[in-house]
């Protein structure tokens, strides 16, 4: 059985004569527990460069303790890891197959095998409400490891760590500040592992870097940019392993940073040379399409199904549900099938690399070295320059068909100048931010005519198949009706969000 939990955790430095103090008296805490010895041995597996340590990942098979079987944690923000466990099984040391996939954004089809055996002597203290539920563990660990490979190196250590179990962050800030006034000092490193492996991190940093110290200098364009593209970089690695899990609102938001790093990329090309991006850029799209594929059958469902909901049961006639049903359910599993295959493929392993080469060595732009508050603005103003010439069409388009294609591309010019001035807020703060707010409204409301305008065409194709086959298409006429409504009324609501966003009190920054 599969199971996942998030860590919330603190370590710390320790040396061998190491007491801790007293922690009975914090907040909430009404007494402690043990402390309890267990022996724990672990083996740690990674690829030859160590993709997964680097990416803060970590693989490990657990022998003893409570938690014993195959670990494998990933990020999930501050002093926080999500730990998915499968058990040890008979005697195989091969790396369960769920968890080897999950890792497949880091690894991209390199061997996973041992590079590091960690033995852990920890003594435990648990702290406990007055109900008697575990609050926090405080650990103490005495650590042997051994690196395993071609040479073999042996190092020891102490050091504590504090998790919440059932209590709160409030809780891990009063047992921080009370063991940093014991003398206790944060450690530099979240896993045992990156301690062990320093040297080899350390080695391959020095022959390869990582992308630090960037041309342009602090505050640059480049800097602002880059340093946006690279934490959508990280995010899309981050929701890989959600997607596989089949995750819920996973595929939408690995879809919006597809397009929110697709976007930077146009909208800032003269900040990174759009030549050097380009094929990026086309790639990204790829996946864009393929998790958007998915993302759409599921929101056309989704939206239909609602209307249905909420029509009076006496005008839902014939077996409405059931056509809906056995419509979307080989959609839905046609498209999973697709994600999947995408997720595995070499072409998004070719993706991955190229997005970390461009983050590594950028192909820096004549506006790169400029101040970002010179070499920003231009940049938004254009794309708020595009939306504005795709509105003035849409308004000349003739009504119908014309209209709504003409507004669904406002709509993406929308997205494209959302997604700019978020990357441009670190420089103008809250002027960025208001404008990036209009743009999204603006696109909240075109979104939902765009989904209308789909679900009345699939309402439609329904209910002419109902009719053809004898049934009652009386409650597909009414969805479609109900629509064409929604279709009327949200484009009314996109030009009354259009002319408050395009007010120039929105832009003044730009200029």
């Amino acid at each position: 059985m599969v199971t996942d939990t998030r860590e919330i955790e603190m370590k710390y430095e320790a040396g061998p004569e190491t007491v801790l103090p007293p922690l009975e008296d914090l907040p909430h805490v009404a007494s402690e527990a043990g402390p309890d010895e267990q022996k724990l041995e672990a083996e740690y597996y990674d690829t030859p460069d160590l993709r997964l340590l680097r990416a803060g990942v970590t693989l490990r098979r657990r022998r003893g303790g409570k938690d014993a079987g195959w670990h494998l944690k990933l990020p999930a923000g501050p002093q926080t890891r999500r730990e998915i466990r499968v058990p040890l099984g008979r005697s195989s040391r091969a790396v369960p197959a769920e968890l080897a996939s999950l890792a497949r954004v880091y690894t991209r089809g390199e061997t996973l095998a041992p590079v590091a055996r960690i033995a852990t002597v920890r003594r435990t203290r648990t702290l406990i409400d007055e109900a008697g539920t575990s609050l926090a563990e405080v650990v103490a660990d005495e650590v042997s490891a051994q690196t395993l490979g071609e040479s073999t190196t042996i190092s020891n250590w102490s050091e504590v760590e504090v998790e919440l179990t059932g209590g709160d962050r409030r809780l891990l800030r009063a047992t921080d500040k009370r063991l940093r006034r014991g003398g206790l000092r944060p450690a530099g490193r979240m896993a045992k592992l990156e301690r062990a492996l320093a040297g080899q991190l350390r080695s391959a940093s020095q022959d390869g870097g990582n992308g630090d110290g960037r041309p342009g200098g602090r505050g640059s364009s480049a800097d602002v940019v880059l340093a946006y593209i690279e934490e959508q970089a990280a995010r899309l690695k981050a929701f890989d392993p959600m997607v596989r899990r089949d995750e819920p609102d996973s595929v939408h938001q690995m879809r919006v940073t597809t397009r929110r790093l697709r976007s930077t990329l146009q909208s800032f090309g003269t900040v990174v040379r759009p030549a050097d991006t380009r094929h990026l850029g086309d790639e990204l799209r790829w996946l864009s399409h393929v998790l958007g594929d998915a993302r759409d059958s599921e929101v056309l469902a989704g939206h239909i199904q609602a209307d249905v909901d909420h029509t009076p049961p006496e005008l839902v006639m014939g077996p409405v549900k059931a056509r809906l049903r056995e419509h979307f359910a080989p959609l839905a599993a046609q498209t999973r099938t697709a994600v999947l295959e995408a997720l595995d493929s070499e072409r998004y392993f070719a993706l991955l690399n190229e997005l970390d080469q461009i983050l590594a060595s950028p192909p820096l732009g004549p506006d790169a070295t400029l101040p970002a508050k010179k070499g920003l603005a231009r940049a938004v103003a254009r794309t708020y320059r595009r939306t504005n010439r795709r509105m003035r069409r849409a308004r000349q388009a003739h009504s119908g068909e014309a209209t709504n294609i003409a507004l669904h591309r406002v709509r993406r010019s929308a997205k494209r100048a959302r997604y700019a001035a978020e990357v441009a807020r670190p420089a103008y703060g809250h002027q960025a931010k208001r404008f990036a707010k209009r743009m999204k409204k603006l696109q909240s409301s075109l979104g939902t005519h765009q989904d209308a305008v789909i679900a009345r065409s699939t309402i439609r194709e329904l209910g002419v198949r109902t009719h053809l086959e004898g049934e009652n298409a009386f409650t597909f006429g009414l969805l479609h009706e109900h629509n064409t409504t929604a279709v009327r009324d949200s484009e009314r609501q996109a030009r009354k969000d259009w002319k408050r966003a395009s007010r120039p009190t929105y832009r003044k920054w730009m200029r």
